[in-house]
């Protein structure tokens, strides 16, 4: 029996340091390559693709694109920053879908939300993108926040928390169960105290009556 397969092969083609956005700090990196080979009997005979190179942090074994290395820290911060607000701006409208509709008054909290809260100014033809991609990906707001608020610092889970408490309530309506669930699961979810949660609580409550 003829044993083929496929296996990638990595080799480092230079080392040096980079600012990691993981790690939030200058790191030792190594530009890699990766290439996929076939094998014969688990031997790498054959490149069978082109060469994939990437940077790896040695710090935190982050990979990268290699454009990654012509970005210094304000650049990155500034890029992260973005990101956060594309992601509260999301985040906020998950929940306000929790209940499978949408109201004009939470249309018009969304806009203000994006403009006041995040800094990140979107129009009606933009969140309505943004929802359609939500409807149809059926993607619940806790599983969303789990996976991205990784990455946000302390202050950026304050905002966020926020933004999507002022998109919970923003109905003229009683606000509905599933709303209030998810709000409950944030505390855990954005790993913040009681006393944390209930402040942003307190202090969204006097923003919205502003």
């Amino acid at each position: 029996m003829i044993l083929i397969g496929t296996m990638n092969l990595t080799r480092t083609l230079e080392s040096g340091e980079f600012y990691c956005p993981t790690c939030n700090s200058i790191q030792g990196q190594r530009t890699r390559s990766k290439r996929p080979f076939l094998t014969l009997y688990f031997i790498p005979t054959i490149p069978i693709g082109n060469p994939e190179p990437f940077v790896q942090c040695d710090g935190c074994k982050s990979s990268w694109d290699l454009s990654v290395l012509s970005m210094d820290q304000k650049t990155h911060e500034r890029v992260r920053a973005n990101q956060f607000r594309n992601e509260a701006i999301r985040a906020s409208v998950l929940i306000t879908l929790e209940d499978d509709e949408i109201t004009e008054p939470e249309i018009q909290s969304l806009l203000r939300i994006s403009s006041q809260i995040l800094d990140h100014p979107i129009d009606r033809e933009e969140l309505g993108r943004l929802c359609s991609v939500a409807t149809q990906s059926n993607i619940r707001t806790n599983n969303y926040v789990l996976t991205v608020s990784k990455r946000w610092t302390m202050q950026q889970r304050l905002t966020a928390l926020q933004a999507m408490f002022l998109a919970a309530t923003s109905c003229q309506e009683e606000v509905s169960d599933a709303k209030i669930q998810r709000l409950a699961e944030m505390e855990e979810i954005l790993e913040l105290t009681e006393s944390e949660f209930e402040a942003v609580i307190e202090d969204s409550v006097l923003f919205a009556n502003v």
